[in-house]
């Protein structure tokens, strides 16, 4: 790594999690709820398995944890949260129609299945020449390449599996978090006791 990289290393966890920080705020703006997006969030993680993987196999030949690498890592974050949330959404919209939540995210992971590996192999087919790329800067193209090509494969592996059990933790969690609110409602506003009341009979001066 060059000295500029190794100066700005450090500074890439804080990316990470400002990244995952605006996801999960968008998405708690958009759903309305603060559980929802949280089993979008749990799938970001899957995505790292195939670049970590990759790493420690092609330690030897020379690719590392560069530059390239991490600008990789971010870009599997977006793309990792995209397949969830295709999963996530409609199974929030078959829950509001009345499905029971097993049913609703079930559906929703067999309903998405098509549309995730249809887009997700057409973007893995179109870094093949980033991870077969040869001649000046190689290096850099092979690396993000990589750490992309090898992303997306864990990730749309595993996050059709993943997704619903989690979405449906999720809503479990939020039903709860719901029924324990209504079991304990606000006390009414009482009255002030400092208030002056007028006595009885007698007009308060304002009438």
């Amino acid at each position: 790594m060059s000295y500029q990289e190794k100066l700005v290393g450090g500074q890439m966890y804080i990316v990470f999690t400002l990244a995952l920080l605006l996801v999960y705020l968008v998405l708690a703006g958009q759903y309305e709820s603060w559980y929802a997006p949280i089993s979008v969030i749990l799938a970001v993680p899957l995505s790292f398995i195939g670049p970590v993987a990759a790493l420690s196999a092609l330690a030897e030949s020379g690719l590392n944890n560069n530059l390239y690498v991490q600008i990789g890592l971010v870009l599997l974050m977006a793309l990792s949260a995209k397949n969830a949330i295709l999963i996530v959404e409609l199974a929030r919209e078959l829950r509001a129609a009345g499905k029971p939540i097993l049913d609703s995210a079930t559906e929703a992971a067999r309903a998405r299945f098509r549309p995730i590996v249809m887009t997700s192999f057409a973007f893995i087919l179109g870094v093949v020449p980033l991870v077969l790329a040869s001649g000046a800067g190689a290096s850099a193209r092979a690396s993000i390449g990589i750490t992309v090509f090898t992303g997306m494969l864990a990730t749309t592996c595993l996050a059709v599996l993943f997704v619903p059990p989690s979405s449906q933790s999720c809503s479990d969690s939020s039903n709860g978090a719901k029924r324990a609110r209504s079991r304990h409602p606000r006390a009414s506003r009482r009255s002030n006791p400092l208030r002056r009341t007028s006595p009885p009979g007698r007009n308060c001066g304002f009438c």
